[in-house]
């Protein structure tokens, strides 16, 4: 940093809003984890495993970089995926760089002509992420380049790695020189901008998705019922919501084995984010048709 930015942190400091959005499982996730430099959002080799958008916060000495985790971009089925696409229109709206992030290692289709055709209608900064590019040849990298650049006009095309970092400096240096001067949104310690309440639930429905594997696609939901910050341990009750009795059956394993794995691996995540001891318990509920179910959506930040 100069000495006019040290003896002025406003001075000279750069700030935005960066969305990153894709089609589902492009890795948006694992970058902006990545970015943050710590676990803000859950991954999961899974279609539609973020359903709504979540703040991650990088700051450093050039400034804040705010960005919008999102949906994978689909076509909606339920009213949980109207919502969810709702939420990515929007998210793409009033940014100052909207980030379409592809799979470079998958064939293109019809689902990636619609996220294109999305991204095209952005007014603001648009780049193309290519991921994954640990996993295709060097010479197949520069015709992909190219398709894309007639495909969509972007401000850049940038070759990453969400996984192993490859790119991602790069990245952020692009990101900064297309974002305004402005001022700190957040403090430059905090990495999200949702409670830690919602963040537990997410950490719990992520193991619950790791090891129900193919099983529970999307039937599955967790509420926070009751969070006691004020306990040591941390005191946390949470309901898993499922759609059919067969699907219980399923979360809760033979002889309670799945369910217990589950929060088993959630409760120590979940000491990690909190940076101390927790108690975590689980119950497992049916709720028929809960995704199309307004008021558990809303509960859910849908």
């Amino acid at each position: 940093m100069s000495a006019d930015a040290a003896a002025n942190p406003a001075a000279s400091r750069k700030s935005g809003f960066v969305t990153i959005a894709g089609r589902p499982n492009a890795g948006k996730s694992t970058l902006l984890n990545r970015m943050v430099g710590r676990k803000v959002s859950i991954v999961a080799p899974r279609a539609q495993t973020t359903r709504t958008a979540l703040h991650g916060i990088a700051s450093d000495d050039r400034g804040q970089i705010v960005f919008l985790d999102t949906p994978g971009i689909h076509r909606p089925l339920h009213k949980m995926n109207e919502r969810m696409m709702r939420t990515v229109r929007e998210s793409l709206e009033r940014v100052d760089v909207a980030m379409l992030m592809v799979d470079a290692s998958a064939p293109g289709g019809s689902g990636e002509r619609f996220a294109l055709e999305m991204i095209a209608g952005v007014r603001s900064r648009r780049f193309l992420l290519l991921n994954k590019i640990d996993r295709i040849a060097k010479p197949a990298l520069l015709p992909m380049i190219e398709r894309y650049r007639t495909a969509c006009e972007f401000d850049e095309i940038v070759p990453v790695s969400a996984l192993k970092g490859d790119g991602v400096d790069e990245l952020r240096r692009l990101i900064y020189r297309y974002l305004p001067d402005g001022p700190m949104y957040y403090p430059p310690d905090q990495i999200s901008d949702r409670p830690e309440r919602f963040l537990a639930a997410e950490i719990v429905r992520e193991k619950l998705i790791l090891e129900t594997r193919q099983e529970l696609p999307h039937a599955t939901a967790v509420v926070i019922d009751r969070f006691e910050e004020g306990e040591d341990p941390v005191r946390i009750h949470a309901s898993i919501y499922v759609e059919r009795d067969s699907q219980k059956a399923i979360v809760i394993g033979r002889g309670g084995a799945l369910l217990k794995r589950a929060g088993t691996a959630a409760r120590r995540d979940i000491e990690a984010l909190l940076d101390r001891r927790a108690h975590l318990e689980l119950h497992v509920k049916v709720r028929r048709k809960w995704r199309d179910d307004d008021r558990i959506l809303e509960t859910l930040g849908i």
